[in-house]
Order: structure tokens, then sequence, then C-alpha cells
């Protein structure tokens, strides 16, 4: 069995950079309680988006378990449009009712899915039977899931908490289960 944890990063301050965007205050207190309730799985590896916010939330327990946060292109966050949307509720609705559908400049549902679930197939080929957090974000976190279980889809993604972490066990490329360890309180 490999072992995936999905942590969605801690709340960000918001700038229009979305590669150096950082943490707000409230989300680096959140990352010492993700740190614990990590350092409670046996975590072997740690990989990330490149986005700075997703690194930060994850940086902790690399530093506990003495290693490197790995960097994963693949795993940013998808690209809803080059401009910021208008009306980001009624973007990503339309992405979502049509999965080959992308706003100006940015990614379909389709695309971006398979953009992150091609590295998460490479972990799991690379790294099979290892416990990996893995920081990334909400919308390309929950197209991965949707991937290997189609229960997964806008209505999850809009109950997202900000952070959040999911542990999801395969068995080589077979989702087995997915367990949600983080709620707006903290641990589950």
């Amino acid at each position: 069995m490999t072992t995936l944890y999905f942590v969605r990063h801690a709340h960000s301050t918001y700038t229009a950079d979305e590669w150096t965007r950082p943490l707000s205050e409230k989300g680096e207190r959140d990352v010492r309680n993700i740190t614990n309730t990590l350092s409670e799985e046996k975590i072997d590896l740690v990989v990330s988006s490149p986005y700075k916010r997703a690194i930060q939330t994850v940086q902790g327990i690399a530093d506990q378990i003495g290693t490197e946060v790995l960097l994963m292109d693949d795993l940013r966050e998808r690209m809803l449009t080059t401009e910021p949307a208008e009306n980001f509720t009624l973007a990503m609705t339309r992405v979502w009712e049509d999965p080959t559908f992308a706003w100006e400049g940015g990614e379909s549902n389709v695309v971006a899915q398979q953009r992150g679930v091609r590295a998460i197939q490479s972990l799991l080929d690379q790294y099979e039977g290892k416990r990996i957090a893995i920081g990334t974000h909400g919308n390309i976190m929950v197209l991965i899931l949707n991937y290997f279980d189609g229960q997964y889809g806008y209505t999850f993604w809009k109950e997202l908490d900000m952070p959040d972490v999911y542990k999801v066990t395969f068995n080589q490329q077979e989702l087995l289960s997915v367990e949600k360890l983080w709620d707006r309180q903290g641990v589950v």
C-alpha cells in the first residue's frame, strides 16, 4: 500500500502572483498543527507544488523528518484564466459543468486533471509502499481524486477547508480509501 497525504495549503495572503503568494499569519499557525498531525503518520517523503504557499504548508513536516521538499511542477494549481475571473463562482461552475471547457488562457478540467494525475501516478510507481505528504491546492487535488473516484467533484471542492488534509491509500494505481484528517478545529 502507498499512502498519499494531500495537504491543501493553509490560508495565504492574497497577491496576484500565484508562484510567490505566502501564507498569512493564520496559515503559519495552522502549519504547526498540520506538522503535528503528519508527524503521527510516519511520513517518508514530502513533495509539493512549486507555489510558495503549498511549500510553506508542508515545510514543517519535511524539517521534522530531515528531508527536502521535492517540487513537482505538475502539482501546481490549475490555471483558471489568465486574468482574474470577474465572477469566480461562475467561472468555476462552468469548468466543472463542462470538463473540456477552458477560459481564455486557462486549463480545462481534463487538461489540469491529466497533468495532476501524471504526477500522482509517477509518485505511486516510484515510491510504492511509502507514505508521502503532498503540498497541494484545492482544485487540482479534487481533480486528481475525481480521476480515481467520480464522487469527488465540484460540491466536494466547495466544502474543502483551508488547510485540509486527506489520507489517500492506494494499492499500486487503485484507490482504496480517502480519509479526512483535518477540519476547521484541527485533527478529525
